[in-house]
This record gives C-alpha cells, structure tokens and sequence, in this order.
C-alpha cells in the first residue's frame, strides 16, 4: 500500500491539529482542519497559521487540491476560505453538515441572506465516497456522533478521524452538541477499530493526558483498541455511553463556539458586510 507523506501543524492556542498530506509520487495535497487565527479581544483575524502551511507546501513543490473539514468545529475557526483563494483548492465537508447549518441558522437567525443546504463547500461527502489524491485513493467515512457532518478521510495507511478519536490516554469527542449522541458516536467509531490495526490514526486535537508531558497526535487502530480510556479494551456500548453522558455534563461551552460556528458553517466565509462595511457576527444572550 502506497502511504501518504504528512506534515502536521499543531495550533497551541486551540489545541487543533492540521495536515498536508500529499501523494509522494505526483505530490498532489489535501490540507485538513485548517487554522484561522482568531483574537477574541480585538475581534480579529489573523492567517500566520495557514501562511505556514501554504509556505510548506510550496517548499515542498505540492499542487493542493482539496482543502477538507472533519466536521464545522466549535473550538477554532477554519481558514478553509482563505486556503482556497490562495492555492486555488475546492473545499469539501460530510453531507451532515447541511443539519448543522440548520441547526444554527436558527440559532443566529440568520435569515434569507444564508442557505443552509451546504452550497457553501465545493463537495459534499457521503459515507463511503471516494476519490484520488495522485496515485492514492481517499475514502470517505461518515463518523456522527459528535456533531451530524463528522466524517474521517482515510488515505493509504492513514485515518484522518478529527475529534471522533483523541490519542488512547485522552479518550474520545464528547456528544452533548445539538444533534450529537453517545451511541451513535460509539458505533462511529467502531468503524475506524475495524480497520487495520497498523492503520495509523491522525487525530484533530490534543491537549495532553496528565501522565503525558509532551502533545501527540499519531496513534494506530491497535493503540486504540487496546488503551483507549474510553473504548478501548472492550468497552460496552452501554458503558460508553454511561461515561460519555457523565463525562459530558461536566464540560463547558468552547471557548469560541460562538465566533466560530458562524464561520465554519459558511466553509470559512465571513458573513456578509453590513452598510458601514464592517462584517458582524452575532452573540446571541442566555441561550448556551
């Protein structure tokens, strides 16, 4: 099996993980989960994160073809609109992710001036969708759970499963998003512990287990299987979903859920300008 080449990038403001993985034979790329910066203070938006990967790339000589999102995130904003007027890229999400733009359109009251039938992303993914990246192939696995439009793109000998999966000392995604639930989660990611064992797992986050003094971001289906603290071992989907539901009433909003949801449900686009040609987003009161 060919295996893919991939440079990640770790945000240490969002704990976010973003890849460019690429095809060694023809050097074709895809960029996954990317970063806008984002200062809540100031309100502004910042590119150094996604400047160091478009750097990257065309060190490396690599023709960027598609720019995917594992799900619309709540914890950072992507700069999958900035990429792609960049490097000239087509952006694409899981079919799902139209549930979450209806989700949120009510939310935000976003009105007639947003559609929420996902025409914002180039493509649209269903479970099991294929396609090429040179001489490799990426298929696509629809991962709910987390959030409606989760999906993890595998490539050769690698699983892009964003926050489905964290590192085996971490656990997993929590569920208690609209739409999200436990059970379906579990069986998600029964999907990805099917693969094969040395299947290599690249996860979306990482914010380092108490034990653990360095972040980390590559695991295997095997490692999984084995350590994960939340499903690993054998764990019960009964039981998982008793820790999920525990754990997950524990949990704060994301410190950018409302900044960055409006964002990434627009495939990184800002909302329109207002007369005064500034662009707003909305922070609805004593809803969260």
């Amino acid at each position: 099996m060919t295996k893919p080449n991939i440079k990640a990038f770790f945000d240490q403001t969002t704990n976010t993980i973003s890849y460019v993985v690429f095809d060694p034979a023809t050097r074709e790329a895809v960029i996954i989960d990317s970063v806008l910066n984002f200062d809540v203070k100031s309100a502004r938006t910042q590119s150094e994160s996604a400047d160091e990967m478009i750097a990257y790339t065309q060190e490396n000589h690599l023709s960027v073809y598609w720019i995917l999102e594992t799900h619309a995130h709540a914890d950072h904003i992507t700069a999958a609109n900035y990429l792609k007027d960049q490097l000239g890229a087509h952006t694409g999400i899981g079919a799902g992710i139209i549930k979450v733009q209806e989700t949120f359109a009510g939310v935000f009251n976003l009105g007639s001036e947003f559609t929420a039938n996902g025409e914002q992303f180039d493509r649209l993914f269903d479970d099991n969708d294929s396609f090429q990246l040179g001489e490799l192939e990426i298929k696509v696995l629809h991962t709910p759970g987390h959030t409606p439009a989760c999906v993890a793109y595998l490539i050769g000998d690698a699983c892009f499963v964003g926050d489905t999966l964290f590192m085996p000392d971490f656990g997993t995604a929590r569920t208690d998003f609209p739409q999200g639930n436990a059970g379906t989660l579990y069986q998600s990611i029964q999907k990805i512990l099917a693969l094969p064992p040395t299947t290599r797992v690249f996860v979306g986050h990482d914010y380092k287990a108490p034990d653990r003094d360095e972040y980390a971001w590559e695991t295997t289906v095997a490692d999984e299987l084995a350590k994960n603290i939340h499903v690993g071992n054998g764990t019960t989907e009964k039981e998982f979903i008793e820790l999920r539901t525990e754990r997950d009433a524990t949990l704060g909003v994301p410190a950018l859920l409302l900044p960055a949801i409006q964002i990434n449900i627009r495939a990184g686009e800002f909302p329109p300008t207002e007369k005064n040609g500034t662009c707003f987003l909305k922070i609805p009161l004593n809803i969260l």
